[in-house]
């Protein structure tokens, strides 16, 4: 007799990765059911992790017990910490890693975890039994029943490869796109479908570059990378130091794209997916930017033990004899020889107004999505997801309500409440302008937001909860010291807040303290700590006024069966609005376009009454 499971989850990217640890973790029998075990967490894309908001993001999956911090820094080849000139709250981690070393990490700390099994498989259907999801039949006709159901499908669904004026069928290179899986989304449980696109840069061969002509870009010297914790992930990459390019594309490159731009997909109207503004082809850039004759590209290392680069900057779907061209019109690359041509894809997704904000599908209050199915791009912000719905997947299989992270504790609570209530046109990426309380949200306090909720909702071990403990005991009493004690006359609390971000190459507190006797008494990421607690400690008190407020409004919940209809005053489109995202509070109420303040103010009467 086959297993049930108490969740399932469809898909091995890097959502379905956090997503089947998380709900193991909780103590929920967890199936991961993936099309290609050996591309199981592939990084299929820029083979780094981090970045603007993304890297807070990650800070906050490892601070929620995620692994994908954990599993980057074993594979990081480079660490960067983005911004530095600027205030501590957009301080971004990058980390550009072996993507070899990655995917082998994570899927053995998949294969390692208790509760959890891997299997590989492609769904075609859904079991339906009363108007509930109970489980999936797959390709070879097996049947898999589960309590509850993740979709983490990534560029799967129905997804078609453009090189050039010639597509393919394909989730990416190399694997099937699922058909039949995205129509059943459609026939079986009726969801409103749409098309994104995303493109990738062409890869080249190292030997065939002439970095002379470049600019090199080092890694810094790092004391801490991205997880909060200790680990002992293997493998782990040996090279942290393997150094990027910069250069410049030309006038002919540009000249190249629009002499072909009858051979450009996007452009003979051969693609129908939406691709992002944040993240243009090359093509996009030539023909939206004709007064820039050239454009930076990054040329970044995928691994310590290969010769490909990756080309950050020239994603491109022209045909593979122009590709050529290109390449060989910018300095260094006269002679490159590309080992993977460049291609967009285009997929199927899933409207997210259609989810809530705990990713359960409001017609099926057992099937959650996680990553590029919800219209998000972006590793980061698809593992962030996959971590909550595998919580929230868990709890529903032993009869527990979702929970929601909001926006003022995590990035990740204002991705979700972003998605689930804006209009999504385009894929989503966050960034740090999204969060109103960004001073707050900043990468180096991630576990001080959000380690005790992990800890207790079954996220976070308890090995790694002491160490939070610890740490945080270590500076409650540090900043004690700080507060108590003064130099020349003047409050070391004093003092830090006033000197916070001039730090120096090496040191991570601010160089007039350089010289005191404090190292014996604080280790260095505690002071660092400590500097950016004291700088931001008065805006953050004003900041707090303004949460006050949100929590009030988050704490009006609205029932799921809410008649809006019985709300008198209301304008048809606001009406319309709020039975179409079904917001579960007045704060994400407040947040849809076409609602005003004053149909709130009426929301909040009418459901007094309701009371």
């Amino acid at each position: 007799m086959n297993k049930k499971y108490d969740v399932l989850v469809v898909g091995g990217g890097h959502a379905g990765c956090e997503a089947s640890l998380a709900a193991a973790r909780t103590g929920a029998t967890t199936l991961l059911l993936t099309i290609n075990m050996d591309h199981i967490a592939q990084m299929s894309c820029n083979p780094a992790i981090g970045g603007i908001a993304k890297g807070h993001v990650v800070r906050e999956i490892d601070a929620l017990g995620g692994l994908m911090g954990e599993v980057t820094d074993a594979a990081t080849i480079q660490f960067r910490m983005l911004n530095p000139s600027k205030g501590p709250a957009v301080w971004s981690p990058r980390a550009q890693c072996d993507k070899v070393v990655y995917q082998r990490a994570m899927k053995f700390e998949l294969e390692k975890q208790d509760g959890l099994d891997i299997k590989q498989g492609m769904v075609e259907e859904f079991i339906v039994s009363d108007n509930e999801i109970v489980g999936i039949e797959t390709d070879l006709k097996e049947k898999i029943y589960s309590k509850s159901i993740i979709l983490a499908t990534g560029t799967f669904l129905s997804g078609r490869l453009h090189y050039g004026l010639n597509h393919f069928e394909g989730g990416r290179s190399g694997d099937p796109a699922s058909i039949s899986l995205a129509e059943k989304l459609k026939s079986q449980l009726n969801l409103s479908i749409g098309r994104l696109k995303t493109g990738t840069p062409p890869r080249i061969l190292a030997k065939t570059i002439d970095f002379s002509q470049m600019d090199e870009q080092s890694a810094e010297c790092a004391e801490e990378y991205f997880s909060h914790y200790k680990s002992d992930i293997q493998p782990i990459a040996q090279n942290k130091n393997m150094p990027c390019y910069m250069v410049y594309s030309t006038k002919k490159t540009a000249d190249i794209v629009n002499d072909n731009l009858e051979q450009a997909p996007l452009y003979q109207g051969k693609i129908e997916g939406i691709g992002a503004r944040y993240c243009p082809s090359f093509e996009d850039k030539v023909v939206r930017f004709p007064h820039h004759e050239r454009h930076l590209l990054h040329l970044e290392p995928e691994g310590e033990h290969t010769g490909e680069y990756y080309i950050n900057g020239i994603s491109t779907s022209l045909p593979y004899d122009v590709q050529n061209e290109m390449i060989n019109s910018i300095p260094g690359l006269e002679n490159a020889v590309i080992s993977r041509y460049a291609y967009a894809i285009e997929y199927d997704f899933v409207f997210p107004d259609q989810i809530e904000r705990g990713l359960c599908v409001k017609k099926w209050r057992n099937l959650y999505l996680a990553g590029q199915i919800n219209g998000t791009s972006g590793y980061e912000e698809a593992a962030a997801q996959g971590l909550i719905a595998g919580l929230n997947a868990a709890r529903f299989a032993v009869g527990k309500e979702n929970l929601e992270l909001k926006r003022d504790n995590s990035y990740i609570g204002v991705m979700i409440d972003d998605l689930v209530t804006k209009k999504i046109i385009e894929p989503y990426r966050l960034f740090t302008s999204r969060a109103e309380y960004r001073l707050r949200l900043r990468q180096d306090n991630a576990d001080l937001r959000l380690s005790q909720f992990a800890y207790d909702n079954g996220l976070l071990s308890d090995e790694k909860y002491q160490q939070f403990k610890d740490y945080e005991t270590k500076l409650k009493i540090q900043e004690e010291f700080f507060k108590n004690n003064k130099h020349k006359g003047k409050s070391l609390w004093d003092l830090m807040r006033n000197k916070a971000g001039k730090f120096d190459n090496t040191l991570p507190f601010p160089c007039d303290l350089c010289n005191l006797d404090l190292e014996s008494k604080l280790d260095r990421k505690i002071l660092r700590q400590i500097t950016v607690n004291a700088h931001y400690a008065g805006y953050l008190k004003r900041e707090e006024k303004s949460i006050k407020k949100l929590q009030n409004l988050e704490n009006w919940k609205i029932p799921q069966d809410f008649d809006y209809d019985i709300v008198k005053g209301m304008r048809n489109e606001a009406r319309m609005k709020l039975k179409q995202v079904t917001p579960t509070t007045l704060a994400q109420a407040s947040r849809i376009d076409g609602v005003t303040p004053a149909e709130i103010a009426l929301l909040q009467i009418n459901l007094k009454n309701v009371k």
